[in-house]
C-alpha cells in the first residue's frame, strides 16, 4: 500500500446467505458435521473477501460471517457465558414494563435478537476471532482488520444483576475479567500479524443520547440506570485498557462508535453529535476514530475537532456512506465530506467507510450484496478521484 490517503475499509458485518444461516443452524443441532459447515462458510469468506479486493478496498475485513450478532458470538468462545435471546431474558429482568417497552421501540423480533449474558466466572476458553483471522489472511494479501466488540459493550450487554450477581459483586468486576479476555485475546492477533483492530463500542452513543432510558438490545442492565458521568467514566476505563495494549503490541487501534444502526427505520436510532464524548475519546486516544458521518444525525464534523488532542493525534475513519439504505451516495456528497474534514486534518489522516457493518444481525441484513457491491464500487470511485485532486 504505498499511497496512505484516503484508505478505505469495512466496519465488519456482511449479509450471510440462506444457505449458510441453515448450514450453522444445522450445526447447532447436530445435524452436520463441523467439516461440512467449515466448507461453506469458507466459500462465502471468499467471496465477501473478493468483493471487497473486486473494488479495491485497502484493508479487508472477513464479514463476520460465522457470527451471530457482532456481540453475543462470543458466549460459543468464552466460559461462564450463555448465548440468551431477549425472549429468555425476560424472566430475568426486574424491570419487565421497561423491558416490554425496548421491545416495542425495536424493529426486530425479540426472539431473533440474542445476548452473551454473564452466567459463570468469565474465562478466556479460544480465540474470539483470531482463528478467523488465520483464515482471512489466506484469502488475502492485503492488510486485514479484527473486528470486535468493545469492552464496556461486552461487559454492560452481559451484566443481567439476577444471573451474574451470582458470581460478580458488580458490573465493575465483571469488567475487570473482560479486560483480561481482550487483552488474550490481543496477544493472540499480534502473533498473527494483524495490521488493525478495531473495538465496537455503540453503547456509548446510548449513555448520552437516550437520557437515562435505556432503549437498545445492547444494554441488558435495566435495573442500572447510572448517571452518565458515572457511566462514561467507567467506560472510559475499559476501553483505555485495552487500547493501550493493543498500541504496545504494535497493532493499529480502531474504536468505532456508531448509533445502534440495527434497523432502516431512521426515526428509531439515536440521534447527537460526539460533543459529549470527547473527553472518553481524548483519554483513551485510539489510533483511529472510526465513526459515523453519513447522517444529519451524527451532528456537526467541526463537533469533533473542537478537540486540538483528536485533531493532532488520530485518524479519522470518516463514515460516508449509510449501510442502511438502496441509495448509491452521490460522488459529489462524499467528496464535499471529505473536504471538510481536510479543513481540519491532512488527507494521510482521512480513512473512507461506511457508517456501520451492512448486516449487524445474521438474519436480519439491512443490506444485499448487489446493493454492496454497488457502494464499495462508489467508495473506491471517491477514493480515485480524491487522490487524483489532492496527490
Amino acid at each position: 500500500m504505498t499511497n496512505s490517503s484516503f484508505l478505505v475499509s469495512l466496519l465488519g458485518s456482511m449479509p450471510r446467505s440462506k444457505k449458510l444461516l441453515t448450514a450453522k443452524r444445522k450445526l447447532n443441532k447436530g445435524n452436520i458435521d463441523l467439516k461440512t459447515y467449515q466448507e461453506i462458510l469458507d466459500e462465502e469468506t471468499k467471496y465477501v473477501v473478493e468483493l471487497q479486493e473486486n473494488n479495491y478496498i485497502d484493508i479487508i475485513t472477513s464479514g463476520e460471517l460465522n457470527r451471530d450478532n457482532y456481540v453475543s458470538f462470543i458466549a460459543e468462545r468464552l466460559d461462564g457465558v450463555t448465548m440468551m435471546s431477549m425472549a429468555d431474558m425476560f424472566d430475568y429482568i426486574e424491570d419487565k414494563q421497561g423491558f416490554e417497552q425496548i421491545l416495542e421501540i425495536l424493529d426486530v423480533p425479540a426472539i431473533s435478537i440474542k445476548n452473551a449474558i454473564c452466567t459463570g466466572k468469565v474465562k478466556y476458553n479460544k480465540p474470539l476471532v483470531a482463528d478467523e483471522m488465520i483464515e482471512l489472511k489466506k484469502l488475502t494479501d492485503k492488510k486485514i482488520k479484527a473486528t470486535l466488540p468493545g469492552p464496556y459493550l461486552i461487559t454492560r450487554s452481559m451484566w443481567l444483576p439476577a444471573l451474574s450477581k451470582q458470581y460478580y459483586d458488580s458490573k465493575d468486576s465483571l469488567g475487570e475479567d473482560i479486560i483480561k479476555v481482550l487483552k488474550e485475546e490481543i496477544d493472540s492477533l499480534a502473533k498473527i500479524g494483524i495490521d488493525v483492530v478495531q473495538f465496537d463500542e455503540p453503547v456509548l452513543t446510548e449513555v448520552v443520547f437516550s437520557e437515562g432510558k435505556t432503549r437498545s438490545f445492547m444494554c441488558a442492565a435495566l435495573s442500572e440506570k447510572k448517571d452518565p458521568t458515572e457511566e462514561l467514566k467507567f467506560a472510559t476505563k475499559l476501553i483505555k485498557s485495552v487500547i493501550d495494549y493493543a498500541k504496545e503490541k504494535g497493532i493499529l487501534v480502531s474504536l468505532h462508535v456508531c448509533r445502534g444502526n440495527w434497523s432502516r427505520d431512521e426515526s428509531i436510532l439515536l440521534t447527537g453529535p460526539y460533543t459529549p464524548l470527547l473527553p472518553l475519546f481524548e483519554e483513551t486516544l485510539p489510533n483511529i476514530l472510526t465513526l459515523e458521518f453519513s447522517t444529519p444525525r451524527a451532528g456537526e464534523i467541526s463537533s469533533l475537532f473542537s478537540s486540538t488532542l483528536i485533531r493532532d493525534n488520530c485518524i479519522l475513519g470518516l463514515g460516508v456512506m449509510n449501510p442502511r439504505t438502496d441509495v448509491i451516495e452521490p460522488l459529489e456528497d462524499i467528496l464535499n465530506r471529505v473536504e471538510e474534514v481536510m479543513q481540519y486534518i491532512p488527507k494521510e489522516r482521512i480513512w473512507l467507510n461506511p457508517d456501520c457493518g451492512f448486516a449487524t444481525f445474521a438474519n436480519r441484513p439491512v443490506s444485499t450484496m448487489e446493493i454492496i457491491d454497488r457502494k464499495l464500487a462508489r467508495l473506491n470511485e471517491a477514493k480515485n478521484t480524491l487522490r487524483q485532486l489532492y496527490d
